[in-house]
């Protein structure tokens, strides 16, 4: 009978021990949004778990007791509570998460044009915000965008400094630039466009490399950059300037602004910015030439939003910028009275409506849109005092109509369906009558797309559509398929794979018909009359690893590209003129490959120092060689094309009131092309350009004045510390304009003050 008990005792144990111990659940949400993939742990025991994809966790076989619960998740700041556990009770514990400032998990919109969080997009998205601009120092789009990976700026003009930006190896024609989604931002604006945009305007930038055609129709081979401008989310305003001087001489201002008002129900707002610059010229090699133009721009713009009812939304956005950019010679005269001159005055509209309608039960939405830019240029291009004025108009107008429907139960899964129709018209209106330089076209663009985006279980998501796009200047319509999927291994890890057919239509005006100098006379692009658009299948397949503890976030991400361009658009060189201009052909040469892989990484710990790198290894060929110059055989590798290029961001402190921010940019070696007629420089060359390491430093301190609750920000830094500048620029009137690389500025010590809600 002992033996009896003592056995029934023994066999009790597991069942009075588990009778002992609780539970807890609970959801984690961050402004109104389920947080999924968050790690839930209890302090120093081995008890934890995951939110699914409705943020909700569930621990059990808790002992009874208290507990440090930690909640922790990339993209957002680790949150500690205490919790009472007690026994045979499951404790409920909601929990709301701020999000920290780091991109990794925002809701992005531009990969599927609907609403999803990063880690769960079955394409890749990068996102660049305010808090990048602020640490590096970035003023405009065009400085803070080398900040991405895959993403390199570049400078092509010594005299005028027109930027143009490359993805993935490819031109800046190659990439598409949308304002709010819409792709209104032409191949004219994007010449200094992407310089003329302050970051003060930029809520954030979305970046989506690789084939993007499906979605936003023509120009978008290389990937597809939409800046989002700020929308008002509470009642503030914040002043700033920025004061520079560039290589010891010439000087540089910016003064911001912004002011925000929201009611008090939180359904009506309106967002107000404004930028002001004012640039010297600066002249690197003394010979009484600018290697950066002198530069006066301003820039006012808003963002306004209404909600009559919860299901219903009209947005309103513009903005307008006038620009003064002079470089060349006798800055202090009229262009036209210098050895060698560029003047542009800018005039530029953009404008956009959109409104927003989503059903009761949240299955369904659709969306009304347009779009409209507007620009005026007065431009002179010209030598010893010669009439090289000219005029040039540009616009631009799109509408659409987008409708999204969600199945629920779509074959054991989730199904979010886009149907949608939009028409895009644009003219180009350039003309310098003394160079017989003229192009006047209009292109219509009308796209008809569907898509399906396909939770297939809780771990693989497939998004797959096509386009069917019809150009007047193509004779029939092309179609643009694109498959993306990504799978998720556990909560941590993601892998995506994509694939996308692209095209390029016959342009009016792209980056490389800019009119530059060379030999002693301009340069001019003529297009062939049998030139036809451009084609290209894209893939992609990446590897994305985050992980976080309760102290720690780190992760990297592994990117493969490979496009294969059919038909390629090249220059090929005539000879000259009667009047010794250099002459250009634009056309299609034969098919092209890039490829290459693009690595990121990403480390915080506990806020005390944050890293973000990325460096891209790439070649881009021609199959056949395509000659340059007239003087030489051609060459199959792609010009001006860097086959190794990155970026780093390092803070020390970044939630701190004091932050310390070590940035830079690399840019490896590159094929030039330098064209003869400047002093010692008797013929054209090919010159391999070094390698360029641009490092950068940015100190800041943050006051709070408690009396007026207002926050007072003091900054001073270093951009290209080392100097990292072209040491072998052309000089005088006869220079090659377009012989210019590397960095974009020499040495730069600049001071800032910043006020506002901060």
């Amino acid at each position: 009978m002992k033996i009896s008990y003592t056995v029934l005792w023994i066999l009790l144990i597991p069942a009075f021990c588990v009778a002992q111990t609780g539970s807890i659940t609970g959801k984690i949400e961050a402004k109104g949004q389920n947080v999924t993939y968050a790690t839930v742990i209890l302090k120093g025991t081995k008890w934890g778990a995951s939110t699914d994809e409705k943020g909700k966790y569930v621990i059990y076989s808790v002992p009874p007791g208290k507990y440090g619960l930690i909640v922790s998740a990339i993209g957002y700041k680790p949150l500690e509570v205490t919790v009472t556990i007690t026994e045979n009770t499951q404790t409920v514990q909601d929990l709301v998460i701020e999000e920290v400032n780091a991109t990794l998990n925002e809701v992005v919109v531009t990969a599927t044009r609907s609403q999803r969080r990063r880690l769960e997009s079955p394409v890749a998205v990068n996102v660049l915000d305010s808090r990048t601009f602020n640490l590096t120092q970035s003023n405009t789009l065009s400085e803070g965008l080398c900040f991405q990976p895959g993403l390199r700026m570049e400078t092509d003009c010594q005299t005028c400094n027109y930027t143009q930006l490359r993805m993935n190896g490819l031109g800046g024609s190659y990439s598409q630039i949308l304002i709010n989604s819409r792709p209104v931002f032409t191949s004219l604006m994007s010449l200094y466009g992407l310089e003329q945009i302050p970051a003060n305007m930029i809520d954030r930038v979305e970046v989506v490399r690789g084939g993007g055609s499906v979605l936003y129709g023509s120009s978008a081979i290389a990937g597809t950059v939409n800046i989002i401008t700020k929308e008002p989310k509470e009642s503030s305003y914040t002043l700033s300037n920025t004061s520079s001087v560039i290589g010891g001489t010439a000087t540089d201002h910016f003064i911001n602004a912004n002011v925000n008002t929201i009611n008090d129900e939180q359904n009506a707002g309106i967002s107000f910015f404004g930028s002001f610059r004012d640039r010297q010229s600066y002249d690197a090699n003394k010979d009484g030439f600018s290697e950066l133009s002198k530069l006066n721009n301003n820039s006012f713009g808003f963002n306004t939003f209404f909600k009559p009812d919860a299901y219903n939304k009209l947005e309103l956005n513009g903005w307008s910028i006038y620009e003064l950019r002079h470089g060349g010679n006798r800055l202090d005269k009229p262009a036209d009275q210098a050895d060698q001159a560029e003047y542009r005055i800018h005039n530029i509209l953009v404008g956009g409506l959109n409104f927003d309608h989503q059903s009761k039960d949240g299955n369904s939405s659709y969306s009304l849109y347009a779009a409209a830019q507007n620009s005026k240029r007065t431009h002179y291009t010209g030598f010893d005092q010669a009439d090289g004025w000219g005029n040039t108009h540009n616009y631009t107008f799109q509408g659409g109509f987008l409708f999204n429907y969600t199945l629920n139960d779509f074959i054991g899964g989730r199904n979010n369906f886009t149907l949608g129709t939009e028409h895009i018209h644009e003219s180009v209106f350039d003309e310098i009558k003394a160079y017989n330089f003229l192009v006047d076209q209009k292109t219509d663009l009308t796209g008809l797309f569907i898509q399906s985006d396909w939770d297939v279980t809780p771990v693989l998501t497939i998004l797959s559509g096509i386009r069917a796009n019809k150009h007047n200047n193509v004779s029939s319509p092309i179609f643009t398929p694109r498959i993306s999927a990504v799978y998720k291994l556990g909560t941590t890890t993601q892998f995506r794979g994509s694939y996308a057919r692209g095209f390029k239509a016959p342009q009016a005006f792209e980056t490389d018909l800019h009119i530059a100098f060379a030999s002693g006379g301009i340069s001019l692009v003529q297009v062939s009359p049998d030139l036809k658009e451009e084609t290209s299948n894209s893939f992609n397949a990446s590897v994305d690893f985050n992980k976080a503890n309760e102290k720690m976030i780190f992760g990297f991400t592994f990117d493969g590209f490979y496009t294969r361009l059919q038909d390629a658009f090249v220059l090929e060189e005539l000879g000259t003129d009667a009047q010794g201009n250099q002459q250009l052909l634009r056309k299609n040469g034969g098919n092209s490959t890039v490829k290459g892989i693009t690595l990121e990484g990403r480390i915080n710990y506990s806020q005390i120092f944050q890293m973000e790198t990325g460096l891209t290894f790439q070649r881009s060929q021609y199959d056949d060689p395509v000659s340059w110059s007239s003087e030489f055989d051609g060459t199959r590798q792609y010009l001006r094309t860097p086959e190794t290029y990155g970026y780093y961001v390092l803070t020390l402190l970044p939630q701190n009131r004091f932050t310390a921010a070590f940035s830079g940019v690399i840019t490896g070696p590159m094929k030039v092309p330098h064209f003869g007629g400047a002093p010692s420089v008797p013929e054209d060359i090919l010159i391999t350009s070094p390698t360029f390491v641009e490092n950068n430093l940015k100190l800041a301190y943050k006051f709070t004045l408690s009396k007026i609750e207002k926050d007072l920000q003091l900054s001073a830094g270093v951009q290209n510390i080392f100097n990292a500048y072209q040491s072998d620029f052309d000089s005088g009137k006869t220079r090659d304009s377009n012989y210019v690389y590397g960095p974009a500025r020499p040495r730069t010590i600049y001071v800032g003050l910043k006020f506002g809600l901060l």
